[in-house]
């Protein structure tokens, strides 16, 4: 008999992907010994009218790992999950409302999440607030630090951060002010799970027909205007950058795979940029993962800005990666702590410049992290997240003494360099921090 019950949380088939990798590698236990149960998220801005994870082709293979499936949104509707948690006078309360809706009884409980410093996931570890947490990255941002602070109390019940090995050698910096330790989850685990996922899709017509029009390029679309970084139109230019780039390599079959939430038009545009480039293109709406087309299509070259897709491609399946509009996105990006800072500079300094390279010429496919990417992520980490990581203060002075140039300064903003009072900054750190203390001193003054 199940001595607990775990409860895996996840709002994404790639994060349910890496989730049921580490259940397969024995990372959770033997399954006799536990009850599991997969909590499924949509944190899409308007849920009703997006496709969840369970609504992507290959759900049911992850899904047949669980004991059972239980909707967040169906559960505390009508509220959304990102922007509810419980107050803290309710947790008790909600925490015996749910041990009852789902059967749990008095038996311990333990959680695997994605996101802890947010909700969904913030407000199920205050629910169960004796529970054990684990921490499972979905994607690049990993490599970054928390977002927010944490309370203390929550910090110290996070037993690890589980995480796929995208760039061999960086180590994550989520969570390490609570010196959370790191686990890979095994390549070969994961791999598994992706095949599993591709071999669901083998019905699909859509996914069939593309298929047969061999692609040699991936264009991978993110969707960056709904994150506001990017105006609509700059981003429909930016697919078109895309095109041009893999045409130039000698690409003349390309499929584009645009992001889920994407408007029509993007395709539009870009099919008329095809045929005036003389490129055949094939637009693949089907819900299903990137990795799927990588398995089934088998291409030679893999386009995005900033996509964790591209490094799946790389690391998992030997396919050079390249990189457009990143120093774009860089520059528009805001606030500085934006946690999709890091995979971006991750990718900017890691992966190659597709408009850099000339016709013919095939991007190199990206091994083991240069020896500048973990000094140089730690730097902007610090910047991002300074109170979190004041044993980092040395280390970025001297790098962006030694570092800073014309070469890096898309990295940092010279106000937030001198908001830190770090060399590279606008604005002289003594004087800035004179006028916080006067301003202070007027507060405590008026009191």
């Amino acid at each position: 008999m199940p001595t607990r019950t775990q409860i895996f949380q996840v709002s994404t088939l790639y994060g349910a992907a890496t989730l049921a990798a580490a259940l397969d590698a024995g990372q959770f236990g033997p399954p006799a010994d536990s009850r599991r149960i997969l909590l499924v998220c949509n944190n899409a801005p308007v849920p009703e009218t997006a496709a969840g994870p369970d609504a992507l082709l290959g759900y049911d293979r992850i899904a047949a790992r669980f004991d059972s499936v239980i909707s967040w949104n169906e559960t505390i509707r009508p509220y959304h999950p990102g922007a509810w948690g419980p107050r803290a006078d309710d947790v008790v309360l909600w925490q015996r409302a749910l041990r009852l809706a789902w059967g749990l009884g008095e038996e311990p409980v333990e959680l695997a999440l994605e996101s802890i410093q947010v909700d969904p996931a913030r407000a199920l570890a205050a629910i169960f607030s004796e529970s054990a947490l684990h921490v499972y990255a979905d994607g690049l941002m990993s490599y970054g630090p928390t977002r927010t602070r944490l309370p203390q109390s929550m910090g110290c019940r996070i037993r690890r951060v589980l995480h796929l090995d995208l760039v061999p050698g960086l180590k994550p910096m989520l969570l390490s002010e609570f010196d959370v330790e790191t686990e890979l989850v095994p390549e070969d685990a994961f791999r598994k799970v992706l095949g599993e996922i591709a071999a669901s899709a083998d019905g699909d017509r859509q996914l069939a027909g593309a298929v047969a029009q061999a692609p040699t390029a991936v264009l991978l679309g993110q969707y960056l205007a709904a994150l506001d970084i990017l105006t609509v139109e700059e981003e429909e230019a930016l697919h078109i950058r895309m095109l041009h780039g893999a045409a130039r390599a000698g690409h003349t079959r390309v499929l584009f795979k645009p992001h889920p939430t994407a408007p029509v038009r993007y395709s539009d545009a870009l099919e008329r940029a095809a045929a005036e480039a003389g490129v055949r293109l094939v637009t693949l709406d089907t819900p299903l993962l990137a990795e799927t087309l990588f398995e089934r299509c088998a291409p030679t070259l893999v386009v995005g800005c900033f996509s964790t897709a591209m490094l799946t491609a790389a690391v998992y399946y030997g396919i050079p990666v390249a990189r457009v509009g990143t120093g774009l996105v860089l520059d528009r990006i805001a606030p500085y702590e934006n946690s999709n800072r890091v995979p971006l500079t991750i990718v900017d300094h890691y992966v190659p410049d597709l408009e850099r390279h000339g016709g013919g010429e095939v991007p190199a496919l990206p091994g083991t992290a240069p020896a500048t990417l973990g000094p140089l992520v730690r730097t902007v980490g610090y910047c991002m997240q300074s109170e979190l990581h004041p044993e980092l203060r040395d280390e970025a002075e001297s790098w962006l003494r030694e570092r800073l140039d014309d070469s890096t300064r898309r990295y940092f903003k010279r106000q937030r360099l001198g908001k830190l009072s770090l060399p590279g900054g606008s604005t002289p750190g003594a004087a800035a921090r004179l006028r916080s203390t006067v301003r202070r001193t007027r507060s405590t003054l008026r009191v």
